[in-house]
């Protein structure tokens, strides 16, 4: 397929660098490569895009810039508002007041989308450098193999911002429970650690990044598909026969729990005062958006 035949998106950049692999970039360097909405279903459209091609085998979710994710983008997506996407989910009433329209804003958009990236058909590898941050690590947890720079950092900034975790609440399934507790209270993980507690297949060189991924996914190819998608499943299954599904439901009612209480106690549902500076204006601009949205509504 010829390069003008790829699809093409706002935030993200779609080629197949390989026979048989796709690959899509997170292409937001300037916000190191932080996810809104915009991001999200671009991510969404490309996969599904990537699933349809019969010829292709592997996908390889990579990053332009220094910085695989810096997490959810706290600015939001301007004068965007959900209507200006496809609803993928099966939760609606986005605009409910209270708890209510929240719990199901974000189970659309973080929840329910990863665990539908988690289980496509096809095996994905993140291709994983510099700073992998808070809602960035779902992008990650979200791929069936992770191959990672030896400058790659794994970090977790949601205890610092009052909470408890991200929603797609992957942490003791990464790395065991106790190693969990640790990395969500510290905040940091190596790329090193990442591996030697399972979390990352392999740490290379940052130099040798993008070739060592491209090789491992052609290599991969070799299988058959019906090999590479029921070993995925099969172990996604194994997983999900544990209880992890249920128990990430559990941690998402928390994280919504955490929303409504620094609602109560601070009057945000994020706690701006535990925010750097520039993030925190930006947060504080988003916040009067959609209280001026809601007020034209």
């Amino acid at each position: 397929m010829s390069d003008d035949a790829f699809p093409t998106f706002e935030t993200i950049l779609y080629d197949e660098p390989r026979p048989g692999v796709a690959r899509v970039t997170l292409n937001r360097p300037e916000k190191r490569n932080a996810q809104n909405m915009q991001m999200t279903y671009d991510l969404n459209s490309a996969f599904d895009h990537a699933l349809r091609q019969p010829h292709v085998k592997i996908i390889v979710l990579a990053a332009t810039g220094q910085h695989f994710s810096s997490g959810h983008d706290l600015s939001g997506d301007a004068s965007k508002t959900w209507r200006d996407f496809p609803v993928v989910g099966t939760w609606a009433n986005f605009d409910q007041p209270g708890a209510e329209g929240r719990h199901s804003r974000e189970m659309e958009i973080y929840l329910e989308i990863t665990e539908r990236w988690r289980n496509m058909s096809k095996p994905m590898i993140a291709q994983v450098q510099g700073r992998c941050m808070t809602g960035g690590l779902m992008l990650a947890w979200c791929s069936d193999l992770i191959i990672a720079s030896d400058d790659a950092q794994f970090l977790c900034t949601s205890g610092k911002m009052g909470g408890s975790g991200v929603e797609f609440y992957a942490y003791p399934w990464e790395i065991g429970p106790r190693r969990a507790k640790m990395w969500l209270l510290t905040g940091e993980l190596s790329a090193a650690k990442a591996e030697q507690y399972g979390m990352v297949n392999e740490v290379v060189p940052r130099a040798d990044l993008e070739k060592y991924t491209l090789d491992l996914a052609e290599r991969l190819t070799a299988h058959t598909s019906w090999t590479l998608n029921m070993t995925k499943a099969q172990v996604n299954h194994a997983q999900d026969a544990q209880g992890r599904r249920t128990s990430m439901n559990y941690a998402f009612m928390v994280h919504q729990l955490g929303h409504a209480h620094r609602q109560l106690t601070v009057g945000a549902a994020i706690d701006p005062n535990t925010l750097p500076e520039n993030i925190r204006q930006h947060y504080l601009r988003r916040e009067e958006r959609k209280k001026d949205q809601k007020a034209t509504w």
